[in-house]
């Protein structure tokens, strides 16, 4: 061990040494339990055994942005899978639910704060980050400087406890945001051209460069999937350009009429809740030997604004909705309609399980159960 200075560092460094020398033998132990144990993994709250060996097994997890659209469905599938007890979830001002807080460990978590942040994985013992913070498209236009601040310097604090504490894994979301002008619309590649035209998009594209980096340069294992517009029926949106397919719903159900804020002949690719957090969870699982890249286009499904109201009215016949475009179509013409996802079908056997008609049977009967009570 080397010294940097007088006593005070010399104790600083000896700690350390003793936290990582504890550690990694708390990791191998358990890794060898499970290897050991194989068909009892699951319920260990260990990966699967034809998942083990050289990435070892997820054992506790931490949820940045845990109260917002993803984190909130994102740590209750997690803890189902791992154990309510190995699943911290971590957000910053907006309350967790009952049902949040209820379900397991819940902190206030600044990612801006980098202490407070490495204080979280050591005093957790967490192994891995499902990174889920940030602002998002419409809000982030609405200010730029607060997008930037909180999507790269909390990627960049997440990156750096990973590094220096040796996490096994970090799971981090992109967006069809990365994508602009000059690309074909439909089938976009997993490799092409990127010049967004939002700062959150400018945030997502430098966010996977970064995460390519710390790969290469310091073997950090981050995977990223880039996500179209998600659809949920338990958190309202929280600022996208694509809020309003999940709006379109919620005013159905409610037996009001719609304004929808881009053209009725739209197309974006979406994605139901569900199929999004098995992504995340498929890809954070997957055989690290079978990846050859870092980061993922998944795809679904892709519909038009106006497709989507129809197929709400085959089940609300008196739904109507008119269109009124604002500020968001600009955005919206500027991302693609659908996505080549065939490297993540290829490389950890990505396939979704919705459609058009089957997400919005769910949606419809998850609200009106959720809306009556």
């Amino acid at each position: 061990m080397k010294r940097h200075g007088g006593s005070e560092n010399f104790g600083k460094d000896w700690f350390w040494f003793r936290y990582q020398h504890s550690w990694e033998r708390k990791q191998n132990a358990e890794r060898d339990r499970c290897l050991h144990e194989a068909s009892d993994c699951l319920e260990l709250s260990c990966c699967e055994a034809n998942e083990l060996g050289e990435s070892g097994c997820l054992n506790r997890i931490l949820v940045t942005g845990a109260v917002g659209q993803i984190g909130t469905e994102l740590v209750q599938a997690l803890r189902k899978k791992y154990g309510r007890e190995n699943v911290l979830a971590a957000g910053h001002t907006t309350r967790p639910t009952q049902e949040l807080r209820e379900s397991g460990p819940f902190q206030y978590l600044n990612v801006l704060d980098r202490e407070q942040l490495a204080k979280a994985v050591v005093d957790g013992e967490i192994d891995t980050i499902y990174h889920m913070a940030s602002i998002l498209s419409a809000v982030g236009e609405m200010n730029p400087q607060l997008c930037y601040e909180v999507n790269m310097g909390g990627l960049y604090n997440v990156l750096e406890v990973a590094r220096k504490h040796k996490l096994e894994r970090l799971i981090t979301a992109s967006s069809i945001a990365v994508f602009g002008p000059g690309i074909p619309r439909d089938n976009v590649p997993n490799k092409t051209i990127l010049l967004p035209t939002t700062m959150y998009g400018m945030t997502k594209v430098a966010g996977e460069l970064l995460c390519r980096y710390y790969f290469a340069k310091f073997g950090v294992d981050n995977r990223t999937v880039r996500l179209p517009g998600i659809i949920s029926s338990e958190t309202m949106p929280g600022g996208g350009t694509t809020d309003y397919s999940v709006e379109m719903y919620y005013a159905a159900v409610e037996g009001k009429d719609y304004t929808c804020f881009v053209r009725e002949d739209t197309v974006l690719p979406m994605m139901y809740m569900p199929d999004a957090i098995k992504a995340l969870m498929d890809l954070a699982e997957a055989d690290g030997s079978r990846l050859k890249r870092r980061v993922f286009n998944v795809n679904s499904m892709s519909f038009s604004a106006g497709e989507l109201a129809q197929s709400i009215r085959k089940i609300i016949p008196g739904f109507t909705c008119d269109y009124k475009p604002d500020y968001r179509q600009a955005i919206a013409d500027s991302w693609p309609r659908s996505l080549d996802d065939s490297a993540a079908r290829q490389e950890w056997n990505w396939k979704p399980e919705y459609d058009l008609r089957s997400m919005t049977q769910d949606m419809i009967q998850r609200l009106r159960r959720k809306l009556a009570k």
